[in-house]
């Protein structure tokens, strides 16, 4: 799960460790170039083609800059689709409070707690706690945990949380929404459950209002985990559920550090994690599915951000990292099932910025921004595959920004044939664009009016779910299916050289750093 050299006009794609069987072929995206006309961006309908006819890429590095080995901080067998999954995870330990038997139930009764119970044991040396933060039971919170080194200068505090943010399975989404007049100013958590015959929303206040700073994750069983930061550098985490008329909360425990982040919910659906970033290193903490409070699992020498799950099992996280003392920004995997282990998994060019955002574990797709075209541009692999990333001309956009938040799952074997959905942002809004590595055309849509820009999934079937909240439905999910794109014919009188489909061979996936640079075949 190393680095790979760029050959011809392709650059260098991410790898993993030996796969169950041979890794699927992305469908060739080259064909003729085909004029496009400018797309208004908030028109509905419209798609914007690959104007060059073909994918393309940084230039020849001429060799592989990382070796084999991946690194002094690889660690057993890199990751990979159909590898030795090693341990499994361990499951998420029972909370010292009992929630609703259906948290769904907005009747149900409230669980009565033991304020005797310490639930914020730490599991580092303690530090003076802050004065504790009234709360919906009272429960004393323990001293905080702290990080082992000191942590890097706060970033500024936002004014607005995110829109949505979706669970793991899709059944339920939560928010922050802006407090009414009976509340006073600031903001409330309100859940979604998704997964019935009709979206509806369970609002979960308590008796504050919260900060916009604050974060909320939905869990598989519809309790709703919150961080606040209720000091300047102390960061709070409990668990919301409805009771009845009001809402019940289980704190967890707390951290010291500034410039926490909660990671996307765990495929798992019971747990959730945050990085605590230091001078030389990011560590990685379970904050909600532990048995005693926040738990340092992984330490990953430098300077981490980003975070996508690469399996279904919560165990391989992708982290970009930048080295202490700078450098450029690489993909690592930390494999959380074997003590924190790191493995390289993009290097697309030596000095290259590479990215991982987006992956479908079922297909193995990947969604990368790099810089190694000569600037930051998305492009698109395949986990354990020996092809290079490509970088499709229909998703260069100069004046647009494109982030792509969803991705089909189900396609098994046929990464080329999943739908990916993007957010666009220009100077007309956002709307939302969808496109297919096999298509090589990017089709725009008018987002549905109070869309939660960024939140949205795919069924297998094909079929986008929008969460959009208006005035008139405070609660709804707009549907959008995936259009269907029309064949490229191959080139076949030689004036384009990616438009000839290369001769291949059997691919056994490998580490990009082994695989062979000579005997491949380049296109034309």
């Amino acid at each position: 799960m190393t680095a790979c050299a760029i050959e011809d006009k392709t650059a260098g794609v991410a790898g993993t460790a030996a796969a169950a069987g041979p890794a699927p072929e992305a469908a060739d995206p080259d064909g003729p170039a085909e004029p496009v006309e400018p797309v208004e961006p908030p028109a509905a309908g419209a798609a914007a083609e690959d104007t060059a006819g073909a994918d393309t890429a940084a230039g020849d590095t001429g060799a592989d800059t990382s070796g084999g080995g991946g690194g002094p901080d690889a660690t057993g067998a890199a990751p990979g689709r159909g590898g030795d999954p090693g341990a499994p995870v361990t499951a998420a330990a029972p909370r010292d409070a009992e929630a609703p038997a259906d948290p769904r139930d907005a009747e149900a009764s409230a669980a009565p707690q033991d304020p005797a119970q310490d639930l914020g044991a730490p599991t580092a040396p303690p530090a003076p706690s802050a004065p504790p933060v009234p709360s919906a039971p009272p429960v004393p919170l323990g001293p905080p945990a702290r990080t082992d080194e000191a942590a890097l200068p706060p970033a500024p505090s936002r004014l607005v949380p995110p829109a949505l943010t979706l669970g793991a399975d899709h059944a339920y989404a939560a928010r922050l929404t802006p407090a009414g007049e009976a509340t006073g100013p600031g903001w409330f958590p309100e859940r979604w459950t998704l997964d019935g015959p009709e979206p509806y929303a369970v609002p979960l206040p308590l008796d504050r209002p919260e900060e916009a700073a604050s974060d909320v994750l939905p869990l598989s069983d519809g309790r709703v985990l919150i961080r606040r930061e209720v000091a300047a550098g102390r960061h709070t985490f409990s668990l919301l559920y409805p009771t009845g008329p009001g809402t019940g909360e289980v704190p967890l425990g707390a951290l010291d550090c500034t410039g926490l982040t909660l990671l996307p919910p765990s495929p798992d659906g019971m747990s959730a994690y945050a990085l605590l970033p230091g001078k030389r290193s990011t560590g990685v903490w379970l904050v909600a599915g532990g048995a005693f409070g926040p738990e340092q699992v992984a330490d990953v020498p430098g300077r981490c951000s980003g975070g996508v799950w690469l399996d279904r099992e919560g165990r391989l996280l992708a982290l970009d990292r930048q080295m202490p003392g700078g450098g450029p920004v690489k993909a690592v995997v930390v494999d959380l099932g074997r003590g924190g282990g790191v493995t390289p998994l993009l290097q697309i060019a030596p000095e290259s910025n590479d990215r991982l955002l987006l992956a479908d574990a079922d297909s193995g797709l990947l969604l990368v921004r790099s810089d190694a075209p000569g600037h930051d541009r998305l492009g698109w692999g395949v986990l354990g595959s020996c092809l290079p990333v490509r970088f499709p001309e229909c998703l260069r956009a100069p004046d647009e920004t494109l982030t792509p938040f969803a991705v089909q799952p189900g396609q098994m074997l046929m990464p080329e044939s999943c739908a990916v959905a993007l957010r666009i942002d220009g100077a007309g809004g956002s709307w939302v664009g969808l496109w297919r590595p096999a298509g090589r055309r990017l089709h725009q849509f008018a987002a549905p009016g109070g869309w939660l820009a960024g939140s949205g999934f795919w069924t297998r079937e094909g079929v986008l779910h929008l969460p959009y909240s208006q005035e008139d439905a405070p609660c709804a999910v707009a549907l959008m299916e995936a259009p269907v794109d029309e064949p490229h014919p191959a080139v076949t009188n030689g004036t384009n050289t990616s438009g000839v489909t290369p001769a291949r061979g059997v691919c056994t996936p490998v580490p990009l750093g082994q695989a062979p640079l000579t005997g491949r075949t380049a296109p034309g």
